[in-house]
């Protein structure tokens, strides 16, 4: 596990290192600190698009736990108080206190926590805690644990005795008004996090980045699924463009519910070029049935697409669809006259111009059926 600490500088002798001044006017993320951190391409297993929540928490006496997972970054308004006090967008517990006026100071096990239920169950590659406007009120260090139950746990049943948690960031000081990352190692296959707070404060917002990795058995069970979505195992691995919006979105749950919840690219000014996204399937499969949909994209959707696949890492691209025209605003269906074997896919956009939402309909083959089933059972699953 490594934390960019390059700005990190709390001690014991100096827990106020890490503050951030205090807001002074004008705009709020002027002075805030992020980090480059390269896991943030990963999918978010913690997002509410994938069925993600926050499902319990010890403490929420300032800011509601469910906060920690809306997509949008945190908004800070000075001058909105409540009935408790200063409205934080974040999860924001009230100040611990000791056991009497002797021993005022929280004892130093004391933390406040929460449940998350992973919308994708999968392995994490890094985390981001969010301090965003939590300046002076932020927690001194965080902790988080992970462990794998299946099925849908209760909050008390995850909180049991018999449940195995295992530590994947150790407490660690953290910088407030800022983002601080987690880089984690390991290949463990998780379903649920408990984020924790060191002893108490707020944290703004919540993502786990990682690679998904679905249940084989309920992905059999199901029989013809869509291979390239995230929710079972699908992953983006690069495009040509991602100004506007991550092409990962292309294949989210559910169709898009606005302009930006897709893929779009910038106008593109050179003739004779195109853009493209590259994706890889959750393992190989035997595509069907495609779809194309281009909903709230009308005066920028791609003119004309292409859909070409290989299988293996090193297969020759072939094509599974020609170069054809698409509607604004319009769901395409293309049935296949014969499957494709494939393991990757690339969708090309012509010249440019945006997808929402791309379905590959099929079957797991026994080859790829095998190797997910060994991925899973390598995982600790």
């Amino acid at each position: 596990m490594t934390f960019d600490a390059s700005e990190t500088t709390a001690t014991d002798n100096d827990p106020h290192a890490n503050d951030a001044a205090p807001y002074g006017g004008g705009d709020p993320y002027a002075d805030y600190r992020t980090g480059d951190f390269p896991f943030t391409d990963l999918v978010d297993l913690a997002d509410r698009r994938l069925g993600a929540g926050v499902i319990a928490a010890n403490d929420e006496f300032f800011a509601e736990r469910e906060n920690l997972l809306i997509r949008e970054r945190a908004v800070f308004d000075p001058e909105h108080f409540g009935h408790k006090g200063k409205i934080m967008d974040g999860w924001e517990t009230r100040r611990r206190r000791g056991i009497d006026a002797a021993h005022p100071f929280p004892a130093p096990e004391d933390h406040d926590w929460a449940l998350v239920r992973l919308g994708a169950p999968g392995i994490i590659r890094g985390i981001v805690v969010d301090t965003a406007h939590f300046r002076g009120n932020y927690p001194q260090r965080v902790s988080i644990q992970a462990t794998s139950v299946e099925g849908s746990p209760s909050p008390s049943e995850l909180l049991a005795d018999d449940v195995k948690w295992e530590e994947i960031v150790p407490p660690t000081p953290v910088r407030g008004h800022a983002a601080n990352g987690f880089e984690i190692t390991g290949g463990r296959r998780y379903t649920h996090i408990r984020l924790c707070q060191h002893p108490d404060g707020g944290i703004a917002r919540l993502r786990v980045h990682g690679e998904v990795l679905p249940d084989p058995t309920w992905l059999a069970t199901l029989g013809t699924i869509d291979l390239i979505a995230v929710l079972n195992g699908g992953a983006y691995e690069d495009a040509s463009d991602r100004f506007y919006s991550s092409p990962t979105q292309i294949i989210l749950p559910g169709t898009s519910r606005k302009m930006d919840d897709g893929w779009e690219n910038r106008r593109r000014r050179v003739r004779d070029t195109n853009d493209w996204v590259r994706f890889r399937l959750v393992a190989q499969g035997a595509v069907r049935a495609v779809e194309i949909d281009t909903a709230y994209l009308k005066g920028n959707a791609a003119g004309w697409i292409a859909l070409q696949g290989r299988n293996g890492e090193t297969g020759e691209w072939f094509d599974i669809i020609p170069r054809t025209e698409l509607q604004p605003d319009t769901l395409h269906r293309f049935p296949l006259r014969a499957q494709a074997v494939v393991t990757h896919v690339r969708l090309d956009a012509f010249p440019d111009g945006g997808v929402a939402r791309m379905r590959l309909h099929g079957t797991l083959t026994e080859s790829g059926a095998a190797e997910l089933a060994a991925r899973y059972e390598e995982s600790g699953a």
